[in-house]
């Protein structure tokens, strides 16, 4: 986020690049640059002449270079952007010619998504020189709680752990999606909020009494009632509560567990750090490794992974919720 920061603070003071190559696996950050370029760069009534969006799939590197050749009229810059050029990417480098050259008075943005270029080739070095290269790159799902709270954070707002966590189960890393809810939330709650689940469940329609955080807790204190509970609501929701997702979060929990039953500094803090989870979450793993010796994690381990191997369809033909009811009778007994 520095980094964006950054590119927006040198346009704001005029610092503008000829080039703005824009690359990488998480399309959230191209599109906010590229969108602040197309809003901020030219004055209202120089866009009509002097700003141009183009699309990878409909055009040539030939087309785009004779555009950004092109004087602007009545203004000092134009401004043209080219958006999906990811489908340009077998014939990208012939960018190159103009790279090393760019038109002085024109601002040309190239939204690369979910592709990223060769560094070992000569387009990567000439538009490093003459212009800005920046490449986004996905989050990790342990990373994206955190990203919530610096968002929320910059609007005045703030969020609990669980509320975070309950939006990265249900959305993922889409940092689009994600943004699109913190939006709506953001519409409805007064600034200085603290955001917390039962705003997720009301606004945006994730339970909170019955997803895999809770799940995940009640397995940990063996609530063997709750945890039953809970699975037949994701068996009567089952386009909400992928069998994929439980498995994959309780197999976590369980890694997490065997090297929480590892660890010599068990105060909190070191937990924590050791385990990259929330301080707020540490003491279900103080409270799991009491129900669950190493052995028995070890063991439920093994019992994930044969779930998911039958959750694929693979040496048993049962329904999700059969494959999540047997899971969790040998992961209790």
């Amino acid at each position: 986020m520095n980094e964006i920061r950054t590119i927006v603070s040198d346009i704001k003071k005029g610092n503008i690049k000829p080039i703005y190559f824009l690359m990488g696996d998480e399309p959230y950050y191209i599109d906010k640059i590229s969108d602040f370029i197309e809003e901020n760069v030219l004055e209202e009534a120089e866009k009509g002449f002097n700003q141009q969006v183009m699309y990878g799939r409909d055009v040539a590197i030939e087309d785009i270079v004779g555009a950004a050749k092109r004087y602007p009229m009545m203004a000092e810059r134009q401004v043209l952007i080219v958006k999906e050029a990811q489908d340009l990417s077998r014939t990208i480098e012939k960018l190159l010619s103009y790279a090393e050259n760019p038109q002085p008075t024109t601002v040309l943005v190239i939204n690369y998504k979910y592709k990223k270029l060769d560094k070992r080739k000569k387009l990567h070095k000439a538009i490093s020189k003459t212009g800005l290269l920046y490449e986004s790159k996905k989050l990790y799902e342990n990373q994206v709680a955190d990203w919530i709270r610096r968002v929320l954070s910059g609007k005045k707002y703030q969020i609990e752990p669980k509320a975070a966590l309950m939006l990265v189960e249900f959305l993922g890393t889409d940092l689009s999606k994600i943004a699109n809810e913190l939006d709506k939330l953001m519409l409805i709650l007064p600034k200085e909020s603290i955001i917390n689940d039962h705003h997720i469940e009301e606004n945006i329609g994730i339970s909170k009494d019955y997803n895999n955080f809770e799940l995940r807790k009640a397995v940990g204190e063996k609530n063997i009632t709750k945890a039953n509970r809970i699975i037949n609501y994701f068996a009567e929701n089952p386009k909400n509560n992928p069998l994929v997702m439980t498995i994959s979060l309780l197999n976590s929990f369980f890694t997490q567990l065997l090297l929480f039953h590892g660890l010599q500094d068990k105060s909190k803090n070191s937990v924590a750090k050791s385990l990259k989870v929330n301080p707020y979450f540490v003491d279900e793993y103080f409270s799991a490794a009491r129900n669950y010796p190493m052995r028995k994690v070890a063991q439920n381990i093994a019992f994930l992974r044969d779930a998911d191997v039958k959750s694929k369809g693979v040496g048993a033909n049962q329904s999700n919720k059969d494959v999540l009811k047997e899971l969790l009778f040998k992961i209790f007994h």
